[in-house]
């Protein structure tokens, strides 16, 4: 039977904080990619007199912010902790949503997607330095499995809800909806997370920690680089899902924006059931003896190379052949997703820094996010065809499983050291 340990919530309450961890992400991930849907409405595009070149230019602004704060954000979650920092970042890129409804120049819109990737940077490291609290080995694969499931219900939900804004109503309304509906996740969230604000000793105890693990130490592991790697790999498969897959299927496979959100939200929740369910699988085996490493690096392996089949979809002569590769392929991916975060943040690296490495890795996933919304762009312009950017994606899911394979090894894992007595007073 499962106890909590000293300092930590309940077992309910974990669970609790968890669910709304995850739907953060999701309302996060609602609220980045509802633009997909405006990028392909036609009277939008004619609204701000759109090329192919801009619309990949507006989808990757956000992700260019996004990183940018990665580091810092990474910095404040193992300083100050996760309810205040997020509760603060979660309102103002609600709201920044919300103005996007009222935006008449390019520039403007721009503009709010760059406040927008800023604010969010909190979500992903302080999700993952509340996990890594509150939860076991054993129990990291579901609890990320949940987490994941956020951002990928987020992007399934946010085309099928923004094309169905679009349709009834329009973009502005749209845009407007999203962002303060969301304000309302903030009341369970400051009722139900415990106040981690630290105080002043607290702190300088937190700073004495993180010294342990220096960030040359960060910087020159294979693990934190090959987690970087396969961010970048995996997150450009699922940002160009999230960015151009609606497009895609309104411009090259002939479908109406409606049911190009539909198939979207198809791909991205097998992409999230399955991710929950590999990573509650890689435990199971784990908690019966398995080698947590070698478990998830299977898993990770597993789910890159069945990525890949995303080219037969590519290539397809029929509609229903195209989507259910489209689907597939985004699907099984999802074995990857819970197993590759756990390894890359959790497993391998040391407990004080988990905030600090997620950030510098989620710059990866970030960059992976505007060069996938960018080069498609491109791509798409030169070429005239879809094919060329999925072609791209099948490249980096292969350099992905490489990496999974040759990097995640326990001796590579950043060093921590002892300084000034600093672990016995810590």
């Amino acid at each position: 039977m499962e106890t909590s340990k000293p300092g930590r919530p309940g077992i309910a309450s974990r669970w609790a904080v968890l669910a709304l961890l995850a739907i953060g992400v999701l309302i996060s991930f609602v609220d980045r990619t509802s633009i997909s849907s405006t990028l392909a409405d036609a009277g939008f595009v004619r609204h701000f007199s759109l090329t192919n070149v801009d619309r990949g230019w507006i989808n990757s602004a956000f992700f260019w912010s996004y990183g940018l704060f990665q580091v810092p954000m990474g910095y404040v979650a193992d300083r100050y902790g996760v309810k205040w920092p997020y509760a603060i970042s979660f309102a103002l890129w609600c709201i920044a949503t919300a103005l996007m409804g009222a935006v008449t120049a390019l520039a403007s819109l721009v503009v709010m997607r760059l406040i927008i990737g800023m604010a969010e940077a909190i979500v992903i490291p302080a999700s993952y330095r509340w996990i890594r609290n509150n939860f076991d080995e054993s129990q990291n694969g579901l609890a990320v499995g949940l987490l994941a499931m956020g951002n990928k219900f987020g992007p399934a939900l946010g085309a099928p809800v923004g094309a169905w804004f679009i349709v009834n109503y329009s973009w502005q309304v749209m845009f407007i909806a999203t962002g303060l509906v969301g304000l309302i996740w903030l009341a369970p969230w400051l009722l139900l997370v415990r106040n981690d604000l630290p105080s002043r000793t607290q702190l300088t105890a937190a700073n004495r920690s993180a010294r342990t693990v220096s960030l040359g130490s960060i910087l020159s592991s294979p693990v934190v680089w090959g987690g970087m790697i396969t961010n970048f790999c995996y997150g450009y498969f699922t940002f160009y899902c999230m960015t151009w897959m609606p497009a895609y299927l309104v411009e090259q496979r002939g479908l109406s924006i409606s049911r190009s959100g539909l198939y979207t939200f198809f791909s991205f929740a097998g992409i999230a059931i399955v991710a929950a369910i590999a990573g509650w699988a890689a435990d199971r085996i784990i908690a019966r003896g398995g080698d947590p490493i070698r478990v998830r690096k299977a898993f990770t392996i597993a789910g890159f190379v069945g990525g890949c089949t995303v080219l037969l979809g590519a290539y397809a002569h029929s509609l229903e052949m195209a989507l259910f590769w489209n689907v597939l392929s985004l699907s099984l991916l999802g074995l990857t997703t819970a197993n590759n975060l756990v390894l890359s943040r959790l497993t391998l690296i040391p407990k004080q820094t988990i905030g600090l490495v997620t950030g510098v890795q989620q710059v990866a996933t970030s960059l992976a996010g505007g060069v996938a919304a960018s080069l498609s762009g491109w791509l798409l312009h030169v070429s005239g065809s879809y094919d060329l950017p999925m072609l791209m994606i099948l490249v980096f899911l292969l350099i992905g499983a490489l990496t999974t394979m040759i990097l995640f090894r326990p001796e590579w894992a950043p060093k921590v050291t002892e300084t000034h007595g600093s672990l016995r007073q810590a």
